[in-house]
């Protein structure tokens, strides 16, 4: 068996697309436009990457896109008093601090300080509660984009066996949420599991969220399930030189897997399409109207 390939790259294109309708009809109907506002603190490098492409596909969909680069020695006070002027900026519908922040400062405490309606990493406490309530939220991009490839790929969930490896607040967690709400009997696998590939095997749908690269083999994975692949970890090639890999060990689960998402295009091209799609989605319901349909959980 030779697994389908699970295009992220190209569904994230997809998914821009629909936003950018969306985003054009709100400005032809109701002269709106969706404001997307990113705070960066410090000079992380891997963030500036991440908040430039945020910066470009923003402004690609017709948002308006805002930046605050702030220096690594800004306090919690500065921090937080820039978040309070965004929560009430009307302009503003999508409020993102890019993490991790430097040591100094609190991240919950920042993160919870964002208006929960404008929280489009869906990581305010309030969210939260309302994702594992089953409850209208803002959703986690990422695993608001793992859904939505699975949701293309099987169309209905419902009554499947979902193994969600890895228990984050960022990914594992509301992905296993997400996962009851389409009706999945799911399971949250993580280091201390007990026969670890044993539960895997169990699993109609598998996703791999640890951190560790090639951690899952082939041989864990039931013939004919889908693997999607959260992880990004930079290795260290023969010739001295990095390469991108998975969480998964990609040729030998591809070999058995009924169908599967690549490192890189897989999951990653995905989460920046559901930044937007949310940013979206937040702007329709601040301003009492329809919400788009098929971008949001």
């Amino acid at each position: 068996m030779t697994a389908t390939v699970i295009d992220g790259k190209a569904f994230a294109a997809k998914v821009r697309g629909l936003v950018g309708e969306g985003v054009a009809k709100l400005k032809a109907d109701h002269g709106i436009t969706p404001g997307l506002a990113v705070v960066l603190v410090g000079e992380d490098p891997a963030s500036q990457v991440y908040v430039r492409s945020k910066g470009k596909m923003t402004v690609e969909v017709g948002m308006h896109s805002i930046e605050h680069k702030l220096d690594v020695a800004t306090s919690e006070a500065d921090l937080l008093a820039l978040i309070d002027q965004l929560n009430n900026d009307p302009a503003i519908h999508g409020i993102l601090v890019q993490l991790p922040l430097p040591d100094h400062l609190d991240s919950d405490l920042v993160i919870n300080s964002i208006d929960p309606a404008k929280d489009v990493d869906g990581f305010h406490i309030s969210n939260v509660g309302l994702l594992g309530t089953g409850q209208k939220s803002m959703v986690p991009c990422t695993p608001l984009g793992c859904l939505m490839m699975l949701r293309d790929y099987h169309g209905s969930l419902s009554g499947m066996n979902a193994v969600v490896i890895g228990r984050s607040n960022i990914v594992g967690k509301p992905m296993a949420q997400l996962l009851l709400g389409d009706s999945c009997t799911v399971t949250i696998a993580h280091s201390r599991t007990k026969d670890l590939p044993h539960v895997v095997r169990q699993a109609d749908i598998v996703v791999a969220a640890v951190g560790r690269p090639q951690m899952v083999p082939g041989d864990w994975i039931k013939p004919g399930a889908t693997v999607i692949d959260v992880g990004i970890n930079r290795i260290e090639k023969p010739d001295g030189g990095t390469r991108l890999v998975g969480d998964v060990d990609y040729d030998s689960c591809a070999a058995v897997a009924g169908a599967i998402t690549p490192v890189p295009g897989g999951v990653g091209p995905m989460t920046i399409a559901c930044l937007l799609a949310n940013t979206l989605t937040a702007c329709c319901r601040a301003n009492g109207l329809p919400e788009p349909e098929g971008l949001t959980a």
